[in-house]
């Protein structure tokens, strides 16, 4: 009877052996990641295609083809000299950025008394704060225009989105409020036996330790008036000065509807600022979100 022998200590395994472990290593790789590359490729490739497209000539972006034979920058340059654009971003850009400074400075402090105060009626202001969350924006609009219309003659401007960010957000309330119930009650208590009064107990003790929950909340509203369309039409469709990205594409893709290349590149320019900050930002977004659901 013959015996294998096992190959003596220090010899490595031939080379037959080591690519098939490096192959079943693979491929278990990909099976246990299979969902997620599937997912992955779902997301990326219409995005990838919108790129490809925007590179495209006139011609070429209404035939079959995926890569373009000539790559055109020019459409891009095309897209920013059109008469309004770089005034849909300057207007984007102060919607987003001053809503989003806005609702974070309004909601912290509202958020801080509902997590860390005892006051008769928190558990009904908090059922308040959730119940204005499930409430469709399209069920107030009309009382809101006429208000912010008739009553205050603001229609054909942003204010009247920007202004009521200033007096909170229920969404980022009831999200900084679940962040803030993670932070230990220690922390405050011996704030306020070192003379610190609640609102430097709240900046210089509270703020510090939760700019992850903050980061997600600001990252949320900053998306919300990026992208918005219904606010602009309801308020801004009246005066081309006024729009915002989101409703002057829409007029752009109405205006080029046979130059695909070109309405590419526009939604190119609308969707990287929004690439960009949340690929910068994910840590603490993504970090924000998950300890927001630590403790109720």
């Amino acid at each position: 009877m013959t015996q294998v022998l096992d190959p003596p200590v220090g010899l490595s395994p031939p080379p037959v052996a080591r690519r098939t472990a490096r192959r079943k290593a693979l491929l278990e790789w990909t099976a246990v990641h299979s969902l997620g590359i599937a997912a992955a490729l779902f997301f990326t490739l219409p995005f990838v295609f919108v790129v490809l497209t925007s590179l495209m000539s006139d011609q070429q972006a209404l035939t079959r083809d995926l890569v373009p034979d000539t790559w055109e920058w020019d459409n891009y340059r095309k897209v920013l000299d059109t008469p309004g654009f770089l005034t849909w971003w300057r207007n984007t850009l102060l919607y987003a950025g001053l809503g989003t400074v806005l609702t974070v400075v309004s909601s912290i402090p509202v958020a801080y008394a509902l997590a860390k105060f005892r006051f008769r009626g928190r558990n009904v202001t908090l059922m308040l704060v959730i119940s204005m969350m499930m409430l469709p924006p399209q069920v107030i609009i009309i009382p809101m225009y006429l208000f912010w219309a008739k009553q205050l003659d603001l229609s054909g401007t942003l204010s009247p989105l920007i202004i009521p960010m200033a007096f909170g957000d229920a969404f980022s309330i009831f999200l900084l409020r679940q962040f803030l119930m993670t932070i230990p009650n220690e922390y405050l208590d011996a704030a306020r036996v070192d003379g610190c009064g609640e609102l430097r107990t709240l900046v210089r003790v509270v703020l510090p330790m939760a700019k992850p929950g903050i980061a997600a909340v600001a990252l949320f509203q900053f998306f919300y008036a990026w992208n918005d369309y219904f606010g602009p039409q309801i308020y801004a469709s009246e005066n081309p000065g006024a729009w915002t990205l989101s409703y002057g594409l829409e007029s752009f893709k109405g205006a080029h509807h046979t130059d695909w290349n070109l309405t590419m590149a526009a939604t190119v320019l609308v969707m990287a600022p929004v690439i960009l900050v949340f690929f910068f930002a994910q840590k603490a977004f993504v970090e924000g979100v998950t300890l927001t659901g630590v403790k109720g």
